[in-house]
């Protein structure tokens, strides 16, 4: 097997689906030697900022010298950055070997119960992790997180940043089931450390630590005093920031880490993607951010609105067909005056002539037009020289836009390989 018939085998795996429960990782990691058993991990659940609190906690342990494991998903360009450690990505040639260790395994499966991608990759993830000695590995939940492939292992802390509607056909329609879900991945007597404010869905987590006597700590929205924000853009972060120091504080006895080391990891994360500016050489600023669903949209309006006020703005907008697309166009709409709607490379996308109706319907003093690409009207908005471009609406669009500028350093998209076909409960 080479690196291009290893991706192949893991396309192969998505006609599994993606299935909601635990019996077959766990399976999967015993035939492996249970690799989870040799490492220490800080689990971490929510709709929005997981990717960005896990980026920073990752920063915070390599600075203080850790050797530190970061697992992630969905990827932006190359399936290798959902495993990192010290943010180096896992190699081609280790991701050629360790599905090469775990191919003759999957005949142990029955017919009708094969692991599906994410089940494969998260026990290599954890072969991985093990064999290279972390001293500590930053999980990041896939979907959910209760009956999630991640939640085979006890971490030293549950982290749950919040609760939002998002992946309701999935999670459940109320903000309580979906706290239901993401709170699944608290353990006995493990300490919880969360952001959640809704009462809905903190009512929910609360119950869930009580039931099964795990600490629960509730972080302010405000960063401690004499805590520098992270390096990354938008208020949103100093949450984030906040809940990932109080995290490395409640686990000072087993991991000792000192002010100057949360500071210095702080400062110095970095994760694409989520309100990443970008400056051309010719002084265009483009802003990229995934907000792919209301909440992340709400943000990263709040985000252009403070940080970027009074710019001319074009906003390049691509959507998942099942999200809530046209609530994400009334949100995000209004910050521009030009507004190009594009498809994402994807079965899912949702057809840019309607995210322009549904924009120009809340701006109709707004320029829209639909293009056949980010690509394309990366290339327009360029010509166009706004003060701002903002791409937006998907992860999936922002990778097609890192792409288009230059920014990947994958030579072939590997992006398909987010794609599912469905959860089976």
């Amino acid at each position: 097997m080479n690196y291009s018939e290893a991706i192949q085998f893991l396309y192969g795996l998505r006609l599994f689906g993606a299935k909601f429960g635990l019996e077959n990782t766990f399976k999967l990691a015993a035939l492996a030697g249970n690799p989870q058993e040799k490492l220490r991990f800080i689990h971490v659940a929510g709709t929005n900022g997981k990717g960005s609190t896990c980026a920073m906690l990752e920063s915070i342990y390599r600075a203080a010298g850790l050797r530190a494991g970061l697992f992630t998903s969905p990827h932006l360009v190359s399936f290798r950055e959902r495993i990192q450690i010290n943010r180096e990505l896992i190699s081609e040639n280790d991701v050629v070997r360790f599905l090469s260790k775990l191919q003759p395994l999957l005949a142990e499966f029955p017919e009708g119960h094969h692991p599906t991608f994410f089940e494969v990759i998260t026990v290599m993830a954890l072969q991985f992790f093990a064999e290279r000695d972390c001293d500590l590995v930053i999980w990041e939940t896939g979907l959910g997180g209760r009956l999630d492939a991640t939640n085979i292992v006890t971490p030293l802390a549950s982290v749950i940043t919040n609760i939002a509607l998002d992946h309701q056909q999935w999670l459940g329609d109320t903000l309580a089931a979906i706290a239901f879900e993401k709170g699944g991945i608290i353990k006995p007597g493990v300490p919880v450390v969360t952001t959640v404010e809704e009462a809905e869905a903190l009512a929910v987590v609360k119950k869930i630590a009580a039931d099964k006597n795990a600490p629960l700590q509730i972080i302010a929205s405000n960063r401690p005093a004499g805590m520098p924000i992270s390096s990354l853009h938008g208020a949103h972060q100093e949450k984030n920031a906040a809940l990932a120091a109080a995290t490395v504080k409640l686990l000072q006895a087993q991991i000792p880490v000192s002010d100057g080391q949360i500071r210095t990891g702080l400062a110095d994360v970095h994760w694409p993607g989520r309100l990443q500016l970008v400056q051309k050489p010719d002084g265009q600023k483009i802003l990229l951010d995934g907000a792919h669903n209301v909440a992340g949209a709400k943000v990263l309006r709040e985000a252009i609105e403070r940080d970027f006020p009074q710019m001319r703005r074009t906003l390049i907008l691509g959507v998942f067909e099942d999200k809530d697309w046209r609530r994400i166009c009334e949100i995000l709409a209004p910050l521009a005056e030009t507004i190009f709607t594009v498809p994402l490379s994807s079965e899912r996308t949702a057809d840019p002539r309607q995210l322009a109706e549904a924009c120009y319907e809340i701006n109709p003093a707004a320029k829209i037009s639909v293009y056949q690409s980010s690509g394309e009207a990366l290339g327009k908005a360029s010509s166009a020289r706004p003060d701002l471009v903002v791409v937006t609406g998907s992860l999936y669009l922002i990778g097609e836009a890192l792409e288009s500028l230059g920014l990947s350093a994958c030579v072939k998209s590997e992006r398909e390989l987010n794609e599912w076909t469905a959860v089976i409960k």
